[in-house]
């Protein structure tokens, strides 16, 4: 959420930058200058009776006061304590009204950030590795691991229904080995903490991050008010939600392995077979709290820790900002890390590394303070994928594929697969 003294007292420069985000931002403006304006109505009139309030007070306070007087000072008080009450609410629903609306509404764009309408205005900043040289006509990684025996998306349609898989043998393997290479090359080599938090989440966590209420259709929800997560952002993220942390202990980085759940409801027609688009997926989370001074810095840190798991991984890729009109709804600067994919022939995204700024902060209440005695600050957030597994191994199926239809697996994953360096079909 944004900060609504900043939007209010800036007009123009909301107005553009939600313009930009394909948001009206002249109604959201005006419509919110009204609840301030209803708010600082309240405020005027609360503070002009209390006043009134005080003086009459003061009636009670002389001895020497005509009885009359005191009699109609007592009606107008009664008179005025309810009006007063009135106002007091009159303010609280108007700043309920301003928040309920700033709560909807996405992130400002950051400065740097291009403008486009779509993903066609994202910029490809740099890429790296070469693309796979096949002798034969790659395939999709669906029809690899089918016929490998290593995924199984029939029986996971008779299971659960359409976007779901099954892994068998050395591809439930391939899952595991590809969590713990990841978890150990963050936390071992890029200084990360590992933790593991709840799949459940209350309301307030989906708030706080930016996933409710705009994408409620999407979020998967239990009979008794809890959600399964999109992703463990939500959940490591607001491990420190409502809290003042200590300047001296940012920045903190997190790592967290889960499942994540989403519906895809925007989604049919698109990536319909595969892994690439289902309804629960695996993904190593990167999460990052830090000060406003350091955040960019950390941004691009970040995204130099989701590469190096490309590069040790050998899959050829290449990085992209995304333009204001492709940015996430809480982000404020994303950029993508998009896999090349051989069966597909085209580059998708494997990753995805943003910063917040304050936005999820805000809304989660989650401050720092610099030094003893100063008043607390808003921290900025940041998460990336590190990366998904699921993607992964589309990526690693797909690369990796040979003549014969087995699959060369890269040498730095091999010991986590028990020093297998080949997938072959079981026999």
């Amino acid at each position: 959420m944004l900060d609504p003294k900043t939007v209010l007292s800036n007009p123009e420069l909301a107005i553009a930058r939600w313009s930009s985000r394909g948001i009206d931002g002249a109604t959201v403006v005006a419509e919110l200058a009204g609840y301030d304006e209803t708010r600082k109505k309240h405020i005027r009139a609360h503070d002009e009776e209390k006043h009134r309030q005080s003086e009459l007070s003061a009636i009670f306070r002389d001895k020497n006061a005509d009885p009359d007087l005191v009699a109609k000072a007592r009606t107008e008080l009664r008179s005025l304590g309810d009006s007063i009450k009135e106002h007091a609410n009159g303010v609280k629903e108007a700043e309920e009204a301003i928040r309920c609306q700033l709560m909807g509404l996405a992130n400002w764009a950051h400065e740097s950030v291009p403008a486009g309408v779509d993903e066609s205005g994202n910029v490809v900043v740099r890429t790296w590795g070469e693309k796979p040289s096949m002798s034969f006509d790659p395939k999709p990684h669906w029809d690899v691991g089918e016929a490998l025996g290593i995924l199984d998306f029939e029986a996971a349609a008779s299971i659960s229904g359409a976007r779901f898989a099954v892994y068998r043998g050395l591809g439930a393997r391939l899952e595991r080995a590809l969590m713990n290479f990841m978890l150990d090359l963050h936390v071992d080599q890029h200084g990360y903490q590992e933790v593991f938090t709840p799949y459940l989440v209350t309301r307030e966590s989906m708030e706080g991050t930016g996933q409710l209420p705009k994408f409620e259709d999407d979020a998967f929800q239990t009979s008794d008010g809890l959600f399964l997560i999109p992703t463990s952002e939500v959940s490591v993220t607001n491990l420190h939600r409502g809290q003042i942390l200590d300047g001296s202990e940012l920045p903190i980085c997190y790592a967290a392995y889960s499942s994540c759940f989403r519906r895809e409801a925007g989604s049919y027609g698109r990536d319909v077979k595969g892994l690439t688009r289902v309804h629960q997926f695996q993904k190593v989370e990167m999460v990052k709290i830090c000060s406003a001074d350091t955040s960019y810095d950390e941004l691009e840190s970040m995204v130099l820790n989701a590469e190096t798991v490309l590069q040790k991984l050998e899959l050829p890729y290449r990085v992209a900002m995304l333009c204001d009109g492709d940015l996430g709804f809480a982000s404020a600067k994303s950029y993508d890390l998009e896999v090349w994919l051989p069966g597909h022939n085209g580059y998708r995204e494997i990753s995805s590394c943003s910063n917040c700024e304050s936005f999820q902060a805000r809304r989660a209440q989650i401050r720092f303070r610099p030094e003893a005695g100063e008043k607390p600050q808003y921290v900025h957030t940041l998460n990336g994928s590190g990366l998904a597994i699921g993607r992964t191994i589309v990526a690693l199926l797909e690369n990796g594929q040979q003549s014969d239809g087995s699959v060369r697996l890269p040498t730095a994953l091999q010991p986590y697969m028990g020093n297998v360096d080949v997938i072959r079909k079981a026999d």
